[in-house]
């Protein structure tokens, strides 16, 4: 419980306190009987939490003047031990003399897998509660309105959900103004303050667009509504709860978007955030390495896919770009070890930044329909499950399914082991043919790396499945524009070779992986300009 609350009343009916740490909010009750499973058991308390003036640091930014924005965990009593409280940083552990953290539980712990993530003290649950704010302001909480009343100087809100819900949920109130629309009946609404209406639509575009492309490719979406609710930008993040996302204004929701060579991050962290009512609200894993790899990777996938049938090349090249940059700097950061994604322990720079990576080019070797039927089907087996939850071995069993043998090897690169290239173009020559087409001649290098979690790196053989594309130029309305004239994958052996390709068009530049589909680490210089 959140050490700043004060506590007014907490009622066991049949129980005693026995340990009472005020500071850091922690308590041990002993029942006068062991609770039987499935029993009913009632837990009464009041707490309130006032913040009176300025304060030096860590002041209170979830319950503001206009656009509060809390979860259960921060001041509704969570039950049982729960990991969020410890230190994590080495030195600081070790400052206090606490030995070295745990680790997240092996994948394949089946007692860990009991439970998620998500919370610890309950699977899924009923909910229902009644929110009183301001006059002037809108309470939400996720499920449906049922009533909405005002006494005594206040207003208040009725929610319920009509379906159980993971133990996470939260309150938000402010001022809004709401924008409204639907899809195939579902209710869309953007609560957002009223200086700040630029993205509305734009949000509305990505949700619509995201609902059609997981409800058609992986299971039906399973709520009637679909909220983003703006909050202050105090804190910024994002976040899926059922059927409402909270959405700070310094998470890009005010961005300026006019650009379109620009990332569109408005877009995309919408359509990532409604992708979690799959990955993450519909199949969950157990509290277990890897799961954050079903949750956030598959988040990532799925926005991925949206965004591609949005946006141009060149702006999904520059987003991937962006995703490789992110993964290679952070990697050097790493306090503990680097995981391979199968087994990511919650480490944020693999889950998002690699499992975009990864997933992208997981479908560009398989194919989208392929992938997403062995997608479709692992969320029919696991979604809305009880306990024991699924796990990244699990996820993968379905994915090899519809891996060729001749590219089961991906699997160990991509997921089981942290593999990097180092593949570069050395030289690219242009002939004319007889027949007025032109003959490239790409001499490249391929090496093929395995890391271990330190970051120590062994090169390996390959003959691996490596792109190889030839690219012109053309230009249009007084702008240049850069043309595929040739794409292909081919079979490449480790070290120092040539290819020959012939295209139809003048050529400017050629290389290897010249997307930078393979996790490279120099990418810039997969790619090189002719020279005669």
């Amino acid at each position: 419980m959140n050490k700043d609350l004060t506590i007014n009343d907490f009622r066991l009916p049949d129980g005693a306190l026995e340990v009472d740490d005020r500071e850091v909010g922690y308590r041990i009750y002993r029942l006068d009987e062991p609770l039987v499973p499935g029993a009913p058991f009632g837990l009464d308390f009041d707490v309130s939490l006032i913040t009176r003036g300025f304060v030096n640091d860590g002041s209170n930014v979830q319950i503001v003047e206009n656009g509060t924005f809390f979860d259960n965990f921060d001041y509704i009593p969570r039950i049982g031990y729960s990991r969020k409280g410890e230190l994590e940083d080495p030195d600081d552990r070790k400052e206090h003399g606490l030995p070295p953290r745990e680790r997240i539980a092996k994948v394949d712990d089946i007692e860990a897998r009991r439970q998620t993530p998500l919370s610890h003290d309950a699977d899924r649950i009923t909910f229902e509660a009644t929110v009183g704010t301001s006059l002037d302001q809108t309470a939400i909480a996720p499920g449906y309105l049922q009533r909405e009343w005002t006494e005594k100087g206040r207003r208040y809100f009725h929610y319920k959900m009509d379906a159980p819900i993971f133990n996470l949920y939260a309150f938000l109130s402010g001022r809004y103004e709401v924008k409204r629309d639907t899809w195939n009946g579902v209710d869309i609404a953007i609560y957002y303050h009223n200086t700040h209406p630029y993205n509305v639509e734009r949000m509305i575009e990505s949700i619509r667009k995201t609902l059609d492309y997981c409800s058609a490719n992986f299971s039906p979406y399973q709520h009637r509504q679909m909220r983003i609710v703006e909050f202050p930008r105090y804190r910024r993040f994002a976040q899926s709860l059922p059927n409402t996302i909270p959405f700070s204004e310094s998470a890009h929701f005010i961005d300026d978007c006019r650009n379109e060579e620009d990332l569109d991050m408005v877009f995309y962290i919408t359509a990532h955030e409604v992708a979690h009512q799959w990955w993450g609200h519909q199949v969950c894993g157990g509290d277990v390495q890897g799961w954050s790899m079903l949750i956030e990777s598959m988040a990532q996938y799925s926005a991925l896919m949206v965004m591609e049938k949005e946006f141009d090349r060149d702006r999904m090249k520059k987003f991937l770009a962006y995703e490789l940059d992110r993964y290679l700097s952070s990697r050097a950061t790493e306090r503990i070890d680097e995981m391979p994604l199968m087994l990511v322990e919650n480490q944020p720079y693999i889950h998002y930044h690699k499992g975009s990576l990864v997933m992208y080019a997981l479908r560009d070797y398989i194919g989208e329909e392929t992938l997403n039927a062995a997608l479709q089907r692992y969320v029919e087996a696991t979604a809305y499950q009880d306990p024991p939850y699924t796990n990244s071995l699990e996820f993968l069993g379905y994915v090899r399914e519809v891996i060729p043998e001749h590219l089961h090897y991906l699997i160990e690169d991509m997921f089981e082991k942290i593999t990097l290239y180092d593949n570069r173009a050395e030289d690219v020559t242009v002939t004319h043919t007889d027949d007025g087409k032109y003959k490239v001649v790409l001499t490249y290098r391929s090496r093929k790396m395995r890391a271990d979690g330190q970051g120590v790196e062994t090169e390996i053989e390959h003959n691996d499945w490596i792109e190889i594309g030839v690219f012109g130029e053309e230009r249009a309305d007084g702008k240049s524009r850069e043309t595929t004239l040739y794409l292909a994958k081919h079979l490449l052996r480790t070290g120092k070779s040539e290819i020959e390709i012939i295209v139809d068009e003048k050529p400017i530049r050629a290389g290897i992986d010249p997307r930078n589909l393979l996790i490279d680490r120099v990418p810039g210089d997969n790619v090189k300009r002719v020279s005669g």
